[in-house]
């Protein structure tokens, strides 16, 4: 894998000469970022790092907040498939990444985290930041090693590079099929460092794709003909979902998320269709993509005693199964029986999409009745009468107030293919999971936990990775855009920070600004808390002035109200990191 091994001279140091064969170890299994978060314990790690960009070994990249450092790794594998390597001191640095860890072993995300420790002469005596890493993340990290202090003894760097080839295995689930973080914690003796010699440059080796779901061992089945069936593709689905709805014949409920909301088969509005006994109560079976979180519909229908289901689940040791008695196979095969064209097919897909289109269109225009779209005809007119009366159309369009829904639609409308879109943990991406249309987008959310940490930093890590890869074939390299609350983005305010040297992907983070947690809105402690109790301790009502938070950490800012001005905003977005300010109602 990779080039051979050459490795230079020693050093004499022993953290140093263990650095570098651990870390081009890693390079040459496949490993293309290095992740590095400042710290005494972990300096020649770091520094090996640095030599590694030198050469055009690695591309490196310093987060001096560790918790954004792990968001960012996530960001990267999430994307480009390879995992990234986390480098931290010992200590308080260490349990910062936890979050990160915790989705990357929940969304099953490659990543590998390095953390520097002290040796074991120096642990259960309260030395200076020390305490028990070995063992810290516990059943999230699919290995963990601990390794004593390097001392120079035969053997010692070989051995480095063969836990790193085994740390990138297990990472992306090689052998196991369950790909996730994995936990090296390498203690070091004093003295810490010294120079690092010139490398070489390493070419990257190729990281071996995770093990079939033989390894698994889950079966392929292929579905019997016969009953009432639906598709459901959640979070990370991916296009397989739509193929095998479309080559069964049956309606696609595929969330915002899913990367499979596309096609001729998709069905927007399916919450209220599986609240219809002419719809949902008519399903008698459900073949289950990815992870379905958006909506309360879904783990209902799944839990009915009368519906069959089957959930896909190719990798992942742990699969979705909310009312514990689905099936759980590796791959689905459509029915080799199915006729596309029989009456009985045609009618049950079709009756489901034009049941969604109908409603869509209901939906649209109760949100606003008088909202008409410019009579063209009047545009064509030489009457004048016509000609002003098309001219206030267009301008009522353009100056309309920018609602939820229109804020979904309009950063569906002007993405593209080659763009990424990432969706935060906010009540916008339920917003447009109710209503954007199909389109087959590469679309990203951290829906392993749901939780709002790090989505800055899992942007700015999709965002690098996806224009490097374009970058590096010569294709489009697009504009990557996250969709968030203001709640979210101030949770994790700390990766707006770029050092110096630090690359600047082509980013534009759109933030629905409600003033607080509206997503609890919704809810039903909504109805039954004190208002003001919960606005103290759920809504969390905050004023931040967005404007000079961008221009304290040096991202273009705008604001947009209207529907003109966001269209502006997002079809000609300036180069480098930008804030879309959307003021919201709540």
């Amino acid at each position: 894998m990779g080039e051979p091994l050459t490795r230079p001279a020693r050093t004499g140091n022993p953290a140093t000469d263990y650095s570098i064969a651990l870390l081009t170890g890693l390079v040459r299994a496949g490993v293309r970022d290095l992740i590095v978060s400042p710290g005494s314990r972990s300096q020649a790690l770091a520094l090996v790092a640095a030599e590694l960009e030198r050469s055009g070994s690695a591309r490196l990249h310093v987060r001096i907040d560790e918790r954004v450092s792990g968001f960012l790794a996530l960001g990267l594998a999430r994307e480009g498939g390879a995992p990234a390597v986390v480098i931290t001191t010992s200590g308080t640095a260490t349990a910062n990444l936890h979050p990160a860890v915790l989705e990357a072993h929940e969304s099953g995300i490659p990543m590998i985290v390095l953390t520097a420790d002290r040796p074991d002469e120096l642990r259960g005596i309260r030395a200076n930041q020390t305490t028990q890493q070995n063992g810290l993340y516990d059943v999230a990290v699919r290995s963990t090693r601990d390794i004593p202090a390097p001392d120079g003894a035969a053997g010692e760097l070989d051995a480095a590079a063969a836990i790193a080839l085994a740390a990138v295995r297990e990472a992306v689930g090689a052998d196991s099929g369950d790909p996730g973080p994995v936990h090296l914690n390498v203690a070091f003796r004093e003295p810490l460092s010294v120079a690092v010699p010139e490398l070489g440059r390493i070419e990257t080796g190729e990281h071996p794709a995770p093990a079939g779901p033989d390894a698994l061992g889950r079966e392929t089945i292929e579905l019997a003909d016969g009953p009432r069936t639906v598709v459901i593709a959640g979070a990370d689905a991916g296009p397989d979902a739509e193929e095998f709805a479309r080559a069964s014949g049956a309606p696609l409920l595929a969330e915002v998320s899913s990367g499979s909301r596309f096609g001729p088969n998709l069905v927007v509005a399916y919450r209220e269709l599986l609240h219809e006994d002419t719809f949902g109560g008519r399903v008698e079976r459900a073949v289950v993509f990815g992870h379905p979180t958006l909506s309360r519909e879904v783990p209902a229908l799944l839990t009915r005693a009368d519906v069959e289901v089957i959930v896909v689940a190719p990798r992942g040791k742990q699969a979705y199964n909310p009312g514990h008695r689905a099936r759980i196979v590796g791959r689905v095969l459509p029915a080799a029986s199915i006729d596309l064209r029989s009456p009985e097919v045609r009618a049950w897909v079709g009756s489901w999409v034009f049941g969604s289109r109908r409603l869509i269109e209901a939906a649209e225009q109760a949100a606003d009745p008088a909202a008409t779209a410019p009579d063209v005809d009047k545009a064509r007119s030489y009457d004048r009468a016509d000609a002003l009366a098309f001219a206030k159309a267009e301008l009522a369009a353009v100056r309309a107030p920018i609602t939820r829904p229109l804020l979904a639609e309009a950063l569906w409308r002007y993405t593209w293919p080659h763009d990424r879109l990432l969706f935060g943990a906010s009540r916008l991406v339920r917003d447009a999971d109710r209503i954007v249309p199909g389109k087959k987008l590469r679309v990203h959310a951290n829906r392993g936990l749901a939780g709002i940490d790090g989505t800055v930093a899992t942007a700015i890590g999709i965002a690098l990775e996806s224009q490097a890869a374009a970058e590096a074939t010569g294709a489009p390299t697009g504009v990557t855009r996250v969709l968030l609350g203001d709640i979210t983005l101030l949770h994790d305010v700390g990766s707006l920070l770029f050092g110096e040297g630090e690359r600047r992907p082509h980013l534009q983070v759109i933030v629905g600004n409600d003033g607080g947690g509206t997503i609890f809105d919704g809810l039903e402690v909504a109805s039954s808390a004190p208002a003001n109790a919960f606005d103290r301790v759920l809504y969390t009502p905050q004023k931040i002035d967005l404007a000079l938070l961008a221009q304290a950490y040096g991202w273009a800012y705008s604001v947009v109200r209207t529907k003109g001005e966001l269209d502006q905003a997002l079809s000609a977005p300036p180069a480098g990191v930008s804030i879309v300010e959307v003021p919201l109602g709540r």
